[in-house]
């Protein structure tokens, strides 16, 4: 038996192993919540895919791009369609990490601290613009994002399950932005970027009801329970001995690579695993290939390592790691 703990506190039971049936089932229900995100966010099925791997692979998703380009539109819609709990935190440079963990508060009736509980006790938690807030507040969600749980004043509260960070931010280059220190860089999945959208997919935007009045449209796919029998689902997809080995290679390469002050950390190896799975089970497989591992290792690498001073290039931070890694991919044998 799994508990799933919703928001409302309660523990709501679900069992482990789902029949073939169920399992097929459950698989057609997240083709579904894909399609319907796709619907949403036009031209970018690249990033909705990312955003479902994080999910299913019990992660958490960094969303960067310039604002308007639809990364709040995202974390809105997914919430929508996975009818989970969802709040909303708009990061600012005068938030306190009590503003999103809670705070407790000395009741004078009862005569003790109670504590009140923040934003955070959530199933989604969209934080927009995180890099806008201070360096102390962004730690604040170090503990929650890693091991699933809060510590104030001594004492640990549990957060619902499932539970998913989805960060905004804008490029680091932009005015009043404190970037990502790397620990908390480090508890994503992964990172995506959202450019612009190409001529027919603005057009398409410009055409229909997109944003606003089409996310109230969205009917939800998936409940909590069938969130977390998918993230059980994922994690029994298989994965050959040879591709685990070829991940390996990959991070070895980024430690020794002359061009990169900080490797991918053991952390950043299994966030590759995980999320290797979860696009095989995405594609309907119980069974992983180097194409789940290859595309992948940019998104889920770059954010994790420092491109230093011998890599000469007019391009910007992001860039340049995503292109070091690229060609540090490229020069791996893919396992046969």
């Amino acid at each position: 038996m799994t508990h799933v703990i919703l928001p409302d506190g309660k523990a709501h039971s679900k069992i482990h192993a789902m029949t073939p049936q169920a399992a097929t089932a459950t698989a057609e229900r997240a083709a579904q919540l894909e399609a319907t995100l796709r619907s949403i966010i036009r031209g970018k099925d690249e990033v909705v895919r990312l955003a479902l791997v994080a999910v299913f692979a019990r992660g958490h998703l960094l969303v960067e791009g310039v604002p308007g380009v639809g990364k709040t539109t995202l974390g809105q819609a997914l919430a929508r369609a996975l009818d989970c709990g969802f709040q909303r935190v708009q990061f600012t440079s005068d938030m306190l990490p009590s503003d999103v963990l809670g705070i407790s508060i000395y009741s004078a009736l009862d005569q003790k601290f109670e504590f009140r509980r923040g934003p955070i006790f959530t199933n989604v938690l969209l934080a927009d613009e995180i890099n806008r807030t201070t360096p102390k507040t962004q730690s604040a969600l170090l503990e929650a994002m890693n091991d699933g749980q809060v510590t104030v004043d001594s004492h640990s509260y549990a957060l619902p399950q499932p539970f998913l960070v989805i960060a905004t931010q804008n490029p680091v280059e932009h005015h009043g932005t404190y970037p990502l220190p790397e620990s908390q860089l480090d508890r994503f999945l992964l990172r995506v970027r959202m450019g612009y959208p190409e001529g027919d997919s603005e057009r398409a935007i410009l055409r229909s009801q997109a944003g606003a009045a089409r996310l109230d449209d969205v009917r939800p796919v998936l409940t909590a329970a069938e969130v977390v029998s998918i993230q059980q689902e994922v994690t029994r997809v298989h994965v050959d001995e040879s591709l685990v080995s070829y991940a390996l290679e990959i991070v070895r390469r980024t430690r020794a690579s002359e061009y990169l002050s900080l490797g991918v950390s053991p952390r950043g190896a299994l966030a590759l695993y995980r999320a290797a799975q979860a696009m095989a089970y995405l594609d309907g497989r119980n069974y992983c290939t180097p194409e789940d591992f290859k595309p992948l290792a940019v998104p889920v690498f770059a954010h994790r390592v420092v491109v230093n001073a011998v890599y000469s290039s007019t391009m910007k931070k992001t860039e340049q790691a995503e292109q070091v890694l690229s060609e540090l991919v490229a020069a791996v044998p893919v396992p046969l």
